[in-house]
């Protein structure tokens, strides 16, 4: 039996931030299940990485509809991992899921119809063996959907009491701005906004989101703040055998320029000046962008986790 460390919230005002104007505290890590918890992976390894997360702390845990190898196999795994070691804790977590991207064959399986979304929720809750989310997405935005079908969709998911908060993720700005003014109308206000950011890529920045975000008192959390391991020291020498850029499937090995490395061993002897890894260095720098919330860190092993906490403590 699990027991979580007593000490998981010795430090929390190191680890928490508010979300945007909402009641909402998430830690400033939290923790992605889009890679390393599928069953590709081992149970086991999923669990260490996961149990260690609670006990420093992490509360927040982050999946969508399609997450894991297979499709939704990060969910279920979850689920094992909810009945075997946290349904004493379920009030302590704050889990998200979404949908948006491709799930299942046929014409309701994608996009932002009412009819995908809710049947998408109502199976990742059974899935993960929930009876709500704490927060349901919208996982990218569908141009040829009446916004207004997308958006009454996600209110009505927290009147039937699947989801307690929404959020949106990918949505361009005009849309977003749309989105959250049909949202706060219809009293259930946008707690928060998904995007990519990283030293590498600062488009939420350019685009103005960021900004419209801070304005209006929604939180922001950055997935891939480390460029799916680009922003870390492991491609500094080459490409492991076992990494993410060796499987040529979401990173390619054409991103590992002489101009990435270059700008690398310079990000790495700033962070030595600081007794800092690269990885944290990155995690910093996403952090200390006003409005930001949380960035979303992956891991492949308890080390790495650990290794990304400390950009916090």
């Amino acid at each position: 039996m699990y027991t979580a460390s007593q000490e998981r919230y010795a430090l929390s005002e190191k680890i928490f931030s508010r979300c945007g104007k909402s009641g909402v505290l998430l830690p400033k890590v939290s923790l992605g299940f889009w890679h390393n918890f599928g069953d590709d992976a081992p149970i086991e390894r999923s669990r260490a990485i996961t149990r260690y997360a609670f006990d420093h702390g992490i509360t927040h845990f982050d999946f969508a509809n399609n997450y894991g190898v297979p499709a939704g196999s990060a969910e279920t795994n979850f689920g094992r991992l909810m009945d075997e070691d946290f349904r004493p804790y379920r009030d302590e977590l704050f889990i998200s899921t979404k949908a948006g991207y491709l799930m299942w064959d046929g014409p309701y399986g994608e996009w932002g119809s009412r009819k995908y979304l809710i049947s998408s929720l109502d199976q990742s809750l059974r899935r993960m063996r929930l009876d709500y989310v704490d927060l349901f997405y919208s996982h990218r935005y569908d141009p040829n959907t009446p916004i207004e079908e997308t958006l009454q969709a996600l209110v009505d998911i927290v009147r039937m009491g699947k989801a307690l908060y929404v959020g949106i993720s990918n949505w361009p700005l005009e849309p977003l701005k749309a989105g959250a003014k049909y949202l706060k109308e219809h009293d259930v206000p946008l707690l928060i906004y998904q995007g990519r950011l990283n030293m590498l890529n600062r488009e939420p920045i350019e685009q103005g989101i960021l900004d419209f975000c801070a304005q209006e008192g929604i939180g922001f959390i950055a997935f891939s703040p480390l460029a799916q391991g680009l922003l870390t020291s492991r491609y500094l020498d080459g490409i492991p055998s076992d990494s993410r850029m060796a499987k040529e499937h979401f990173l390619k090995s054409d991103r590992r320029t002489p101009e990435l490395l270059e700008y690398l061993r310079q990000l790495e002897a700033q962070a030595k000046k600081s007794n800092r890894s690269i990885a944290q260095e990155a995690l910093s720098w996403v952090l200390d962008q006003k409005g930001v919330t949380s960035v979303l860190v992956g891991a492949s092993s308890v080390e790495q986790l650990a290794n990304n906490i400390q950009t916090i403590l």
